[in-house]
């Protein structure tokens, strides 16, 4: 078109920053924090007692939930599409690195400057997150990059992301009002972080039918590209289902009786999309499924949270 711009033309910095930063991914992290720091009950906020504590407490739920989503995933983000340049140039080559909007500077610059701020924010929430957020670094890091690389093994690669946008996004705001983990629900908050970041695995299952092609082409295993997307759909559906039976009957075991119903309400919710997922394992049913499974399995771990 004319007056248009090269596809090899790099964008200005802050563009690039922001598109390879994917703000639709920061939700589920920054979401796992807020529940953690519901779960922690040591959240302080009575303006009428005392305005300013109140304050501190806000607002460390919302630099936690900046460290969480924009900052630890959009780093993540940009160092995997750094990683998978080369599966992108098959099945998305109009993205910004392999197209060349992007430079490698640009793209080393924007890990560097969303690391340092993460661990900045990380800090000043306490040691106990900062440890935390290091270690979801650390995952992110082998999650994307040769030789550990473990996207390349679908069990391996979910699992990472799970544990790290679901479980230690929880933990983290848990630690930020419990550093000590002195409540009395703080060993039944980390079991459900963990039970709700294992349930992630499925959902992260059905999010690789989009890439399936060019899993295949480069020997990415993944769990569409080794078993199929009918079995992959199943499979993923087993295990949502399975934690969040799981995060119900411990609710049960608890006491939590109230919570526990409207989590098993919620997964009754997910079944219809569920079922329309096996009987059509497409990519454009995945796209469905995110938009229309997943809010229900969000909203049952702040059911469980607020359960506690």
């Amino acid at each position: 078109m004319a007056g248009g711009r090269p596809a090899s033309e790099p964008l200005p910095f802050f563009k690039v920053m922001f598109t390879l930063m994917e703000p639709y991914t920061w939700f589920a992290p920054a979401w796992a924090f807020v529940v953690g720091c519901i779960a922690s009950h040591r959240i302080y906020f009575d303006l009428g007692a005392d305005a300013w504590q109140s304050i501190v407490s806000i607002g460390k739920i919302a630099i936690g939930t900046l460290m969480a989503g924009p900052l630890l995933v959009g780093f993540s983000q940009v160092w995997n599409d750094w990683c998978d340049r080369e599966v992108d140039a098959i099945n998305q080559p109009e993205r910004l690195i392999p197209s060349g909007k992007a430079t490698r500077g640009q793209v080393f610059a924007i890990i560097a400057l969303l690391g340092t701020a993460a661990m900045a924010v990380a800090l000043f929430l306490g040691p106990p997150v900062a440890m935390v957020a290091a270690i979801g670094i650390v995952i992110a890091l082998a999650y994307s990059a040769e030789p550990i690389r473990l996207k390349k093994n679908g069990w391996l690669g979910n699992l990472a992301i799970g544990l790290t946008y679901e479980t230690c996004a929880w933990i983290a705001g848990h630690l930020t009002f419990d550093p000590q983990l002195q409540s009395a629900s703080a060993s039944h908050s980390m079991v459900l972080a963990l039970i709700y970041g294992l349930g992630v695995t499925g959902t992260m299952i059905i999010n690789d039918f989009k890439s399936v092609a060019g899993d295949r082409q480069m020997g990415i295993r993944s769990i569409p590209a080794m078993y199929g997307e009918s079995t992959a759909a199943r499979i993923a559906v087993v295990i949502i289902n399975a934690a969040q039976l799981i995060a119900i009957s411990l609710q049960l075991i608890w006491g939590n009786y109230i919570a526990a119903g409207v989590c098993f309400l919620l997964l009754l919710a997910q079944l219809r999309i569920q079922v329309q997922m096996i009987r059509e394992p497409t990519q454009p049913m995945a796209v469905r499924y995110n938009i229309v499974g997943i809010p229900p399995y969000t909203w049952a771990m702040l059911v469980a949270a607020i359960g506690l």
